[in-house]
């Protein structure tokens, strides 16, 4: 038969044969046309709204669901992990100051009580600052148990003091007491609940990394399917292009890219906040405790006027760990200039240990402590507290870095979520727009 129709066209002339060619392929639209029920259409259409709504829909609860826990991260768990940490510190400065103020024997220094008050106020205030944080139930015994002990701890102090400034020998028994209580019991509550601070920031930072993959695969499971429409409508209509269904597809394909690009840039941010900020800031606190605890060892010797190893002991091993911190503490990171003059403090104050022990073992104990709390220069009361003031810079500055990435990384998601609600309606808005015509052809 097409035999018989191509030989009929070559009787015809030019112009006949051209409008039978025409005749013919509108023949078979039409009758591609008649296959073709209007309810396919309106399905692959529903279909493809369906797709880029919800593409834009979850894009949009994902990016603000991720601000969110950014904006928690800088205005609440930062916030408390700082003072957790200062809580920490705090109680550690007062024990250490506490068993300074024995050495000299009577009444303390005034800067040597000062430096107690002080320390015992901020871990007050810290423990307010905690207490006001009601999301924080889990650890409502750890806030009490500090609270409840610290009045205790500073009651024996006192006893200790009183006793101390008349000449009695027991006051040396009660500091040792209160130290006890203070290392056994409150320092380690402070350091779990500062842990426990740690770990929301650290948990904050490791879900923001991974990332938002239903609102990746859903954009591009709409690009997919608007190009398979695309196929589907050239196969039907024997139309190379439709603009609305092309323009969706731009459309959704800079959603796409958006959110990547975006969420890239953030989670570096974040990456970056964590590396240089967070990371760095708990090696820093820990040395700085360390420190601490050193120099209640420290002082605790003299005051009991102990020639055994113990106290030494602990100070040897509160310093290697001090000094394997240090000496790991990453070059180029925030607070290295700060973590090499700690480490030049830590060498000195050494040097100083050494000096009151070789004094203490010649039975030197007036010698022993005017190296230990003597306000000269090389004195061990000067390298401690450079070496505590260098290590509170350091954090000062990863703090200031943690929060500065932090906050860039929000920055970086700011229009997203509105822009994938609108990207989204718009390529709705284009794919209703072109199937549109096609569907006017059933009437």
């Amino acid at each position: 038969m097409a035999r018989t129709e191509q030989l009929r066209l070559d009787e015809l002339s030019p112009r006949a044969a051209a409008a039978a060619v025409r005749q013919r392929l509108a023949t078979t639209e039409m009758r591609a046309f008649a296959h073709s029920s209007p309810a396919k259409l309106i399905a692959v259409g529903l279909v493809l709204l369906g797709l880029c709504l919800t593409a834009g829909v979850v894009t949009g609860t994902a990016v603000t669901s991720r601000q969110h826990a950014l904006d928690v991260l800088l205005d609440q768990a930062e916030p408390d992990a700082y003072s957790a940490q200062r809580l920490y510190t705090s109680l550690s400065v007062a024990d250490a100051s506490a068993g300074t103020a024995f050495i000299s024997g009577g009444l303390e220094p005034k800067p040597v009580r000062d430096r107690y008050n002080q320390a015992v106020g901020e871990a007050g205030a810290e423990l307010v600052t905690q207490s006001n944080r009601s999301d924080q139930d889990t650890d409502s015994h750890l806030r009490s148990g500090i609270a409840t002990g610290l009045p205790v701890y500073t009651g024996i102090i006192e006893t200790a003091r009183a006793n101390n400034r008349g000449g009695q020998p027991v006051g040396a028994a009660y500091l040792s007491e209160a130290s006890n209580l203070m290392q056994a019991t409150l320092l380690p509550m402070a350091q779990e609940l500062q842990k426990h601070r740690e770990s929301a920031i650290a948990g904050t930072q490791r879900n923001h990394v991974r990332p938002p993959w239903p609102a990746i695969v859903l954009p591009l499971v709409a690009v997919a399917a608007l190009v398979a429409a695309q196929w589907f409508l050239f196969r039907r209509w024997h139309r190379v292009l439709n603009l609305g269904l092309l323009l969706a597809t731009t459309t959704m394909v800079a959603l796409l890219a958006w959110t990547v690009i975006a969420g890239v840039i953030s989670a570096v941010a974040t990456t970056d906040s964590r590396d240089d900020g967070s990371v760095p800031a708990a090696s820093l606190t820990e040395s700085r405790i360390l420190a601490q605890q050193a120099r209640t060892a420290e002082t605790l010797k003299l005051v009991r006027r102990d020639t055994s190893a113990g106290y030494d002991n602990t100070f040897d091993a509160a310093v290697a760990k001090l000094r394997g911190i240090l000496a790991d503490y990453p070059s180029g990171a925030p607070g290295s200039a700060d973590v090499s003059t700690a480490s030049a403090a830590l060498e000195r104050w050494k040097g100083a240990h050494q000096r009151m022990n070789d004094a203490l073992s010649k039975g030197d104990f007036i010698g022993a402590g005017a190296v230990a709390t003597g306000p000269g220069a090389n004195e061990a009361t000067a390298q401690v507290d450079a070496l505590d003031r260098a290590l509170g810079d350091g954090i000062a500055d990863t703090r200031n870095m943690l929060r500065s990435n932090t906050s860039r990384a929000a920055r970086a998601l700011d229009l997203l979520a509105p822009g994938a609600l609108v990207l989204s309606t718009a390529a709705a808005v284009l794919i209703a727009a072109g199937l549109w015509p096609r569907l006017r052809e059933y009437r």
